[in-house]
Protein backbone atom coordinates (compact mmCIF):
# COMPACT_ATOMS: atom_id res chain seq x y z
CA UNK A 1 0.00 0.00 0.00
CA UNK A 2 1.54 3.94 -0.46
CA UNK A 3 1.57 5.81 2.60
CA UNK A 4 1.74 9.32 1.74
CA UNK A 5 0.55 12.58 3.73
CA UNK A 6 -2.59 13.84 2.64
CA UNK A 7 -3.33 16.24 5.03
CA UNK A 8 -0.75 18.35 3.50
CA UNK A 9 -3.09 19.11 0.58
CA UNK A 10 -5.46 20.82 3.28
CA UNK A 11 -2.51 23.12 4.21
CA UNK A 12 -1.86 24.21 0.61
CA UNK A 13 -5.72 24.32 0.18
CA UNK A 14 -6.26 27.22 3.86
CA UNK A 15 -3.47 29.43 2.47
CA UNK A 16 -4.74 29.50 -1.21
CA UNK A 17 -7.89 28.87 -1.70
CA UNK A 18 -10.27 29.74 1.46
CA UNK A 19 -12.17 33.05 0.78
CA UNK A 20 -14.05 34.30 4.10
CA UNK A 21 -17.42 34.85 4.89
CA UNK A 22 -18.67 38.62 4.32
CA UNK A 23 -19.36 39.42 8.43
CA UNK A 24 -22.73 41.12 8.91
CA UNK A 25 -23.93 41.67 12.38
CA UNK A 26 -22.12 40.28 15.69
CA UNK A 27 -25.51 38.45 16.90
CA UNK A 28 -25.78 36.80 13.38
CA UNK A 29 -22.76 34.54 14.47
CA UNK A 30 -23.71 31.84 17.20
CA UNK A 31 -21.15 30.71 20.10
CA UNK A 32 -19.85 27.11 20.21
CA UNK A 33 -19.36 25.40 23.21
CA UNK A 34 -17.77 21.37 23.19
CA UNK A 35 -17.23 19.10 25.90
CA UNK A 36 -15.33 16.37 25.27
CA UNK A 37 -15.74 13.92 28.25
CA UNK A 38 -12.52 11.32 28.79
CA UNK A 39 -13.07 7.34 28.24
CA UNK A 40 -17.07 7.68 29.24
CA UNK A 41 -18.91 4.64 27.97
CA UNK A 42 -21.87 4.96 26.16
CA UNK A 43 -23.53 3.71 29.21
CA UNK A 44 -21.46 5.36 31.31
CA UNK A 45 -23.87 7.79 32.51
CA UNK A 46 -28.02 8.25 34.03
CA UNK A 47 -29.17 9.20 30.60
CA UNK A 48 -30.50 6.13 28.57
CA UNK A 49 -29.06 6.72 25.20
CA UNK A 50 -31.66 4.89 23.70
CA UNK A 51 -34.85 5.57 25.12
CA UNK A 52 -36.35 2.50 23.35
CA UNK A 53 -33.86 0.27 25.74
CA UNK A 54 -33.50 0.78 29.55
CA UNK A 55 -30.24 -1.18 29.29
CA UNK A 56 -28.61 1.78 27.48
CA UNK A 57 -27.99 3.82 30.27
CA UNK A 58 -25.95 3.44 34.01
CA UNK A 59 -27.31 0.95 36.20
CA UNK A 60 -25.44 2.88 38.75
CA UNK A 61 -23.79 6.08 38.52
CA UNK A 62 -26.48 9.39 38.79
CA UNK A 63 -26.08 12.27 36.19
CA UNK A 64 -28.82 14.41 36.58
CA UNK A 65 -26.62 17.23 34.69
CA UNK A 66 -26.18 15.14 31.73
CA UNK A 67 -29.72 14.15 31.61
CA UNK A 68 -30.61 17.94 32.26
CA UNK A 69 -28.91 18.11 28.99
CA UNK A 70 -30.42 15.51 27.41
CA UNK A 71 -33.72 17.58 27.95
CA UNK A 72 -32.41 20.65 26.64
CA UNK A 73 -31.62 19.46 23.23
CA UNK A 74 -30.91 16.27 21.14
CA UNK A 75 -29.12 12.90 22.46
CA UNK A 76 -28.06 10.81 19.25
CA UNK A 77 -28.36 7.15 20.37
CA UNK A 78 -26.02 6.29 17.27
CA UNK A 79 -23.04 8.85 17.81
CA UNK A 80 -19.35 7.72 17.38
CA UNK A 81 -15.74 8.70 18.15
CA UNK A 82 -13.46 9.28 15.11
CA UNK A 83 -11.19 6.60 16.70
CA UNK A 84 -11.23 4.15 20.11
CA UNK A 85 -8.30 5.82 21.54
CA UNK A 86 -7.79 9.68 22.99
CA UNK A 87 -4.82 11.05 20.86
CA UNK A 88 -6.45 10.66 16.85
CA UNK A 89 -9.87 11.26 18.32
CA UNK A 90 -8.62 15.00 19.41
CA UNK A 91 -6.72 15.49 16.34
CA UNK A 92 -9.61 14.70 14.22
CA UNK A 93 -11.63 17.11 15.81
CA UNK A 94 -9.50 19.82 15.14
CA UNK A 95 -9.24 19.26 11.49
CA UNK A 96 -12.34 17.43 10.52
CA UNK A 97 -10.18 14.27 9.09
CA UNK A 98 -9.88 10.10 10.03
CA UNK A 99 -7.11 9.38 11.73
CA UNK A 100 -6.14 6.92 8.82
CA UNK A 101 -4.94 10.00 7.40
CA UNK A 102 -3.22 11.62 10.06
CA UNK A 103 -2.62 9.84 13.24
CA UNK A 104 -0.36 6.59 14.12
CA UNK A 105 0.97 6.05 10.81
CA UNK A 106 4.38 4.74 10.09
CA UNK A 107 5.39 6.93 6.77
CA UNK A 108 4.59 10.55 7.04
CA UNK A 109 7.38 12.69 5.98
CA UNK A 110 6.47 16.28 6.61
CA UNK A 111 3.06 15.68 8.65
CA UNK A 112 3.59 17.09 11.44
CA UNK A 113 4.48 20.73 9.43
CA UNK A 114 1.43 20.31 6.99
CA UNK A 115 -0.62 19.61 10.54
CA UNK A 116 -0.16 22.76 12.21
CA UNK A 117 -0.80 24.80 8.42
CA UNK A 118 -4.10 23.02 8.03
CA UNK A 119 -7.41 24.71 8.11
CA UNK A 120 -7.99 23.91 11.39
CA UNK A 121 -11.50 24.70 13.35
CA UNK A 122 -10.28 27.68 15.28
CA UNK A 123 -9.07 29.16 11.48
CA UNK A 124 -12.48 28.31 9.86
CA UNK A 125 -14.31 29.88 12.14
CA UNK A 126 -12.26 32.78 12.06
CA UNK A 127 -12.52 33.26 8.09
CA UNK A 128 -16.49 33.34 8.71
CA UNK A 129 -15.99 36.23 10.86
CA UNK A 130 -12.75 37.45 12.14
CA UNK A 131 -14.26 38.29 15.36
CA UNK A 132 -14.57 34.76 16.71
CA UNK A 133 -12.85 34.27 19.68
CA UNK A 134 -11.03 30.68 20.53
CA UNK A 135 -10.15 28.28 23.76
CA UNK A 136 -9.62 25.30 24.38
CA UNK A 137 -9.42 24.36 28.36
CA UNK A 138 -8.29 20.89 29.55
CA UNK A 139 -6.65 17.87 27.68
CA UNK A 140 -4.87 18.44 24.15
CA UNK A 141 -2.78 15.15 24.34
CA UNK A 142 -1.01 16.01 21.20
CA UNK A 143 2.01 13.69 21.65
CA UNK A 144 4.92 12.88 19.38
CA UNK A 145 4.97 16.55 18.02
CA UNK A 146 4.17 18.77 20.67
CA UNK A 147 1.87 20.53 18.42
CA UNK A 148 0.21 23.29 20.49
CA UNK A 149 -3.32 24.85 20.48
CA UNK A 150 -1.77 27.83 19.66
CA UNK A 151 -0.22 27.12 16.50
CA UNK A 152 -3.25 25.33 15.63
CA UNK A 153 -5.21 28.50 15.86
CA UNK A 154 -6.49 28.79 19.04
CA UNK A 155 -6.30 31.95 21.17
CA UNK A 156 -6.20 31.05 24.33
CA UNK A 157 -5.77 27.26 25.93
CA UNK A 158 -3.93 25.32 28.74
CA UNK A 159 -0.73 24.84 26.39
CA UNK A 160 0.47 21.10 26.05
CA UNK A 161 -1.47 19.17 28.22
CA UNK A 162 -2.07 15.06 28.64
CA UNK A 163 -2.86 12.58 31.11
CA UNK A 164 -0.68 13.47 33.35
CA UNK A 165 -1.69 17.11 33.68
CA UNK A 166 -5.07 15.81 34.92
CA UNK A 167 -3.72 13.54 37.30
CA UNK A 168 -2.14 10.15 36.42
CA UNK A 169 -2.84 7.62 33.81
CA UNK A 170 -2.27 4.89 35.40
CA UNK A 171 -4.25 1.64 36.47
CA UNK A 172 -5.09 2.84 40.32
CA UNK A 173 -7.44 4.64 42.81
CA UNK A 174 -5.64 7.73 43.07
CA UNK A 175 -7.88 9.58 46.23
CA UNK A 176 -9.88 11.90 47.00
CA UNK A 177 -8.87 15.65 46.23
CA UNK A 178 -10.72 19.31 46.19
CA UNK A 179 -10.48 19.69 42.75
CA UNK A 180 -10.82 15.97 41.45
CA UNK A 181 -9.31 15.75 37.41
CA UNK A 182 -9.28 19.51 37.88
CA UNK A 183 -13.22 19.91 36.83
CA UNK A 184 -13.74 23.03 38.77
CA UNK A 185 -10.75 24.70 37.68
CA UNK A 186 -11.85 24.03 33.84
CA UNK A 187 -14.65 25.08 34.25
CA UNK A 188 -14.32 28.18 35.75
CA UNK A 189 -11.66 29.18 32.88
CA UNK A 190 -14.02 28.72 30.08
CA UNK A 191 -16.75 30.28 32.49
CA UNK A 192 -14.50 33.25 32.37
CA UNK A 193 -13.61 32.97 29.07
CA UNK A 194 -17.49 33.24 27.86
CA UNK A 195 -18.62 35.93 30.16
CA UNK A 196 -15.95 38.14 29.00
CA UNK A 197 -16.89 37.81 25.36
CA UNK A 198 -20.59 37.83 26.77
CA UNK A 199 -19.90 41.30 27.81
CA UNK A 200 -17.77 42.53 24.71
CA UNK A 201 -20.31 40.92 22.37
CA UNK A 202 -18.07 38.61 19.75
CA UNK A 203 -18.79 35.59 19.36
CA UNK A 204 -16.94 32.79 20.66
CA UNK A 205 -15.78 29.05 20.41
CA UNK A 206 -14.29 26.66 23.43
CA UNK A 207 -13.34 23.44 23.91
CA UNK A 208 -13.46 22.32 27.17
CA UNK A 209 -11.45 18.69 27.06
CA UNK A 210 -12.23 17.24 30.66
CA UNK A 211 -9.40 14.89 32.12
CA UNK A 212 -12.57 12.35 33.51
CA UNK A 213 -13.32 9.93 33.45
CA UNK A 214 -9.46 8.62 32.27
CA UNK A 215 -8.00 6.59 35.14
CA UNK A 216 -6.23 7.14 37.60
CA UNK A 217 -9.51 7.62 39.72
CA UNK A 218 -9.95 10.93 41.70
CA UNK A 219 -13.23 12.27 43.61
CA UNK A 220 -14.78 14.71 46.39
CA UNK A 221 -15.11 12.75 49.54
CA UNK A 222 -18.45 14.43 50.16
CA UNK A 223 -19.69 13.02 46.54
CA UNK A 224 -18.18 9.38 47.77
CA UNK A 225 -20.18 9.54 50.77
CA UNK A 226 -23.09 9.75 48.32
CA UNK A 227 -21.97 7.11 46.22
CA UNK A 228 -21.64 4.48 49.09
CA UNK A 229 -25.21 4.62 49.22
CA UNK A 230 -26.39 3.86 45.89
CA UNK A 231 -27.26 0.24 45.09
CA UNK A 232 -24.59 -1.28 42.52
CA UNK A 233 -25.55 -2.24 39.42
CA UNK A 234 -24.90 -5.22 37.24
CA UNK A 235 -22.60 -3.73 35.55
CA UNK A 236 -21.24 -1.07 37.30
CA UNK A 237 -20.36 -1.61 41.02
CA UNK A 238 -17.54 0.62 42.29
CA UNK A 239 -18.66 3.76 44.02
CA UNK A 240 -15.48 5.59 43.51
CA UNK A 241 -15.62 5.82 40.04
CA UNK A 242 -19.53 6.58 40.44
CA UNK A 243 -17.88 9.72 42.26
CA UNK A 244 -15.63 10.36 39.55
CA UNK A 245 -18.57 10.56 37.25
CA UNK A 246 -20.83 12.36 39.27
CA UNK A 247 -18.27 15.26 40.23
CA UNK A 248 -17.78 15.57 36.03
CA UNK A 249 -21.23 15.46 35.63
CA UNK A 250 -21.69 18.46 38.24
CA UNK A 251 -18.88 20.58 35.90
CA UNK A 252 -21.09 20.15 33.13
CA UNK A 253 -24.08 21.68 34.98
CA UNK A 254 -22.18 24.25 36.30
CA UNK A 255 -20.87 25.04 32.76
CA UNK A 256 -24.99 25.00 31.41
CA UNK A 257 -24.91 27.32 34.50
CA UNK A 258 -23.34 30.35 33.50
CA UNK A 259 -24.31 30.00 29.91
CA UNK A 260 -28.12 30.07 30.81
CA UNK A 261 -27.19 32.80 33.47
CA UNK A 262 -25.55 35.17 30.55
CA UNK A 263 -28.81 34.60 28.99
CA UNK A 264 -26.37 33.06 26.01
CA UNK A 265 -28.99 29.44 25.51
CA UNK A 266 -30.53 31.66 22.06
CA UNK A 267 -27.18 31.72 20.89
CA UNK A 268 -25.14 29.20 21.69
CA UNK A 269 -24.98 25.25 20.57
CA UNK A 270 -23.51 23.11 23.00
CA UNK A 271 -21.95 19.76 21.95
CA UNK A 272 -21.39 16.54 24.32
CA UNK A 273 -19.06 13.62 23.68
CA UNK A 274 -16.70 10.88 24.67
CA UNK A 275 -12.79 10.85 22.88
CA UNK A 276 -13.82 6.84 23.01
CA UNK A 277 -15.96 4.10 24.30
CA UNK A 278 -15.81 3.20 28.42
CA UNK A 279 -12.62 0.60 29.73
CA UNK A 280 -13.57 -2.77 30.02
CA UNK A 281 -11.73 -3.10 33.67
CA UNK A 282 -11.34 -1.06 36.57
CA UNK A 283 -9.03 -1.14 39.76
CA UNK A 284 -10.86 -2.11 42.57
CA UNK A 285 -13.97 -3.05 40.92
CA UNK A 286 -15.86 -6.36 41.62
CA UNK A 287 -16.81 -8.05 38.09
CA UNK A 288 -20.56 -7.72 37.68
CA UNK A 289 -22.81 -10.00 36.04
CA UNK A 290 -22.55 -8.06 32.82
CA UNK A 291 -19.44 -6.24 31.42
CA UNK A 292 -19.41 -3.03 32.03
CA UNK A 293 -19.91 -1.79 28.64
CA UNK A 294 -23.10 -4.24 28.05
CA UNK A 295 -25.15 -3.84 25.76
CA UNK A 296 -22.32 -3.02 23.20
CA UNK A 297 -19.45 -5.48 22.78
CA UNK A 298 -15.87 -4.78 23.79
CA UNK A 299 -14.48 -1.87 25.08
CA UNK A 300 -11.39 1.36 24.54
CA UNK A 301 -8.91 0.43 22.27
CA UNK A 302 -11.26 -1.73 20.17
CA UNK A 303 -13.48 -1.07 16.53
CA UNK A 304 -16.61 -2.63 17.85
CA UNK A 305 -19.33 -0.70 19.12
CA UNK A 306 -17.97 -0.76 23.01
CA UNK A 307 -14.35 1.46 21.65
CA UNK A 308 -16.70 3.59 19.23
CA UNK A 309 -20.00 4.31 20.46
CA UNK A 310 -20.02 7.59 22.98
CA UNK A 311 -22.95 9.86 24.73
CA UNK A 312 -23.38 11.86 21.78
CA UNK A 313 -25.86 15.42 22.80
CA UNK A 314 -26.26 18.47 21.22
CA UNK A 315 -28.49 21.64 22.14
CA UNK A 316 -28.83 25.32 20.91
CA UNK A 317 -31.02 27.71 18.75
CA UNK A 318 -33.42 25.54 16.13
CA UNK A 319 -32.99 22.14 18.21
CA UNK A 320 -36.10 20.47 19.48
CA UNK A 321 -35.64 19.75 23.73
CA UNK A 322 -35.79 16.49 24.34
CA UNK A 323 -35.22 15.11 20.68
CA UNK A 324 -33.88 11.75 19.62
CA UNK A 325 -31.93 11.09 16.65
CA UNK A 326 -31.22 8.00 15.15
CA UNK A 327 -28.91 8.87 12.38
CA UNK A 328 -25.75 7.82 12.67
CA UNK A 329 -22.91 10.81 14.01
CA UNK A 330 -19.63 11.20 14.53
CA UNK A 331 -16.83 13.42 15.93
CA UNK A 332 -15.84 14.63 12.22
CA UNK A 333 -18.99 16.05 11.98
CA UNK A 334 -18.73 19.06 14.27
CA UNK A 335 -16.32 20.66 11.61
CA UNK A 336 -18.61 21.24 9.08
CA UNK A 337 -21.69 21.48 11.48
CA UNK A 338 -20.17 24.55 12.93
CA UNK A 339 -19.49 25.62 9.47
CA UNK A 340 -22.73 25.84 8.47
CA UNK A 341 -24.02 27.47 11.50
CA UNK A 342 -21.28 29.91 11.75
CA UNK A 343 -22.30 31.23 7.69
CA UNK A 344 -18.99 29.82 6.43
CA UNK A 345 -18.95 31.08 2.55
CA UNK A 346 -15.54 29.29 1.64
CA UNK A 347 -15.23 26.23 0.02
CA UNK A 348 -14.27 23.64 2.54
CA UNK A 349 -11.46 20.91 1.85
CA UNK A 350 -12.06 18.05 -0.17
CA UNK A 351 -9.79 15.89 2.78
CA UNK A 352 -13.12 16.85 5.51
CA UNK A 353 -14.55 13.42 6.25
CA UNK A 354 -17.59 14.77 8.07
CA UNK A 355 -20.88 16.07 7.20
CA UNK A 356 -22.64 18.79 8.24
CA UNK A 357 -25.59 17.48 11.29
CA UNK A 358 -27.68 20.70 10.58
CA UNK A 359 -30.61 19.00 8.76
CA UNK A 360 -31.06 16.79 11.59
CA UNK A 361 -30.60 19.35 14.22
CA UNK A 362 -33.44 21.51 12.16
CA UNK A 363 -35.96 18.44 11.69
CA UNK A 364 -35.63 16.83 14.79
CA UNK A 365 -33.67 14.19 14.64
CA UNK A 366 -35.00 13.15 10.97
CA UNK A 367 -32.58 14.84 8.36
CA UNK A 368 -29.63 13.58 6.69
CA UNK A 369 -25.83 13.33 7.32
CA UNK A 370 -24.04 14.16 3.60
CA UNK A 371 -20.53 13.12 3.67
CA UNK A 372 -17.91 12.70 0.68
CA UNK A 373 -18.12 8.96 1.13
CA UNK A 374 -21.13 6.42 2.26
CA UNK A 375 -19.68 5.39 4.85
CA UNK A 376 -18.22 6.00 8.11
CA UNK A 377 -14.61 4.68 8.39
CA UNK A 378 -12.65 3.70 11.76
CA UNK A 379 -8.90 2.99 11.14
CA UNK A 380 -5.70 2.64 13.14
CA UNK A 381 -2.15 1.23 12.52
CA UNK A 382 1.50 2.03 12.76
CA UNK A 383 1.70 2.10 16.79
CA UNK A 384 -1.48 0.29 17.47
CA UNK A 385 -2.63 -2.94 16.40
CA UNK A 386 -3.91 -2.61 12.51
CA UNK A 387 -7.65 -2.87 13.02
CA UNK A 388 -10.44 -1.23 10.62
CA UNK A 389 -14.06 -0.68 10.59
CA UNK A 390 -16.68 0.33 8.02
CA UNK A 391 -20.23 1.05 8.61
CA UNK A 392 -22.87 1.36 5.80
CA UNK A 393 -26.22 1.16 7.04
CA UNK A 394 -27.10 -0.98 9.41
CA UNK A 395 -24.49 -3.00 8.15
CA UNK A 396 -20.96 -2.99 10.03
CA UNK A 397 -17.45 -4.72 9.08
CA UNK A 398 -14.57 -5.44 11.65
CA UNK A 399 -11.09 -6.11 9.89
CA UNK A 400 -8.35 -7.68 11.60
CA UNK A 401 -5.60 -7.11 9.32
CA UNK A 402 -2.98 -9.34 11.00
CA UNK A 403 -5.38 -12.19 11.48
CA UNK A 404 -6.60 -11.33 7.49
CA UNK A 405 -9.86 -11.76 9.03
CA UNK A 406 -13.11 -9.78 8.68
CA UNK A 407 -16.22 -10.07 10.36
CA UNK A 408 -19.81 -8.33 9.22
CA UNK A 409 -22.50 -7.60 11.69
CA UNK A 410 -25.93 -5.99 11.18
CA UNK A 411 -25.92 -3.23 14.11
CA UNK A 412 -30.23 -3.11 13.81
CA UNK A 413 -30.34 -6.74 14.53
CA UNK A 414 -27.47 -7.25 16.88
CA UNK A 415 -26.24 -4.14 18.92
CA UNK A 416 -23.85 -6.63 20.71
CA UNK A 417 -22.13 -7.70 17.77
CA UNK A 418 -22.49 -11.51 18.39
CA UNK A 419 -23.63 -12.47 15.30
CA UNK A 420 -20.74 -12.66 12.59
CA UNK A 421 -22.18 -12.72 9.32
CA UNK A 422 -19.67 -12.64 6.84
CA UNK A 423 -19.91 -16.70 5.59
CA UNK A 424 -23.95 -16.32 5.14
CA UNK A 425 -23.25 -12.90 3.61
CA UNK A 426 -20.49 -12.88 1.76
CA UNK A 427 -21.24 -10.67 -1.33
CA UNK A 428 -21.78 -7.74 1.23
CA UNK A 429 -19.11 -8.62 3.09
CA UNK A 430 -16.55 -8.36 0.09
CA UNK A 431 -18.23 -5.09 -1.40
CA UNK A 432 -17.32 -3.15 2.33
CA UNK A 433 -14.12 -4.75 2.75
CA UNK A 434 -13.24 -3.38 -0.68
CA UNK A 435 -14.75 0.09 -0.08
CA UNK A 436 -12.71 -0.13 2.88
CA UNK A 437 -9.50 -0.94 1.37
CA UNK A 438 -10.02 1.19 -1.66
CA UNK A 439 -10.32 4.47 0.84
CA UNK A 440 -7.39 3.59 2.58
CA UNK A 441 -5.25 3.32 -0.41
CA UNK A 442 -6.48 6.29 -1.43
CA UNK A 443 -5.04 8.38 1.90
CA UNK A 444 -2.32 6.33 2.25
CA UNK A 445 -2.99 4.47 5.29
CA UNK A 446 -0.72 2.02 6.72
CA UNK A 447 -2.23 -1.21 7.29
CA UNK A 448 0.19 -3.08 9.69
CA UNK A 449 1.72 -2.60 12.97
CA UNK A 450 5.46 -2.47 12.78
CA UNK A 451 6.98 0.22 15.05
CA UNK A 452 6.89 0.74 18.88
CA UNK A 453 5.40 4.02 20.90
CA UNK A 454 9.23 4.48 21.33
CA UNK A 455 10.06 4.58 17.61
CA UNK A 456 6.70 6.70 16.51
CA UNK A 457 7.79 9.30 19.14
CA UNK A 458 11.28 9.34 17.36
CA UNK A 459 10.24 9.36 14.09
CA UNK A 460 7.05 12.37 14.80
CA UNK A 461 10.46 14.18 17.19
CA UNK A 462 12.41 14.05 14.11
CA UNK A 463 9.61 15.79 11.45
CA UNK A 464 8.67 18.51 13.61
CA UNK A 465 10.36 21.96 12.55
Amino acid sequence: MRHCCMIGSVACFFLLSVCPFEATAKEDFPNFVVVLSDDQSWVGSSVMMDPEDPETRSDYYRTPQMERMSRMGMRFTQGYAPAPYCCPTRRSLVVGQTPARHVYQKDQPGWTTAFRKSLSLPRMLKLANPDYQTAHFGKWDSRFDNVTPEQMGYDVSDGLTGNDTGGGKGDKDAGASDDPKQVDRLTNRAGAFIAKHAKSGKPFFVQVSHYAVHLDIFYRESTLKRTRQWEPGRRHTLPKFAAMTSDLDQAIGQLLDRIESLGLLGNTYVFFMSDNGGRLTMPGQKRGSLPRNYPLHEGKGSMYEGGLRVPFMVLGPGIEAGAISRVPVTGLDLFPTMAELAGFDGVLPEVLDGGSMVSVLRESGKGTVERRQPFLIFHQAGARVAQSALRQGDYKIVKHWAENRVELFNLGEDLSEQKNLAAENRNRCNEMERSLDLFLESVGALTERNTTKAEQREMFSEAAP
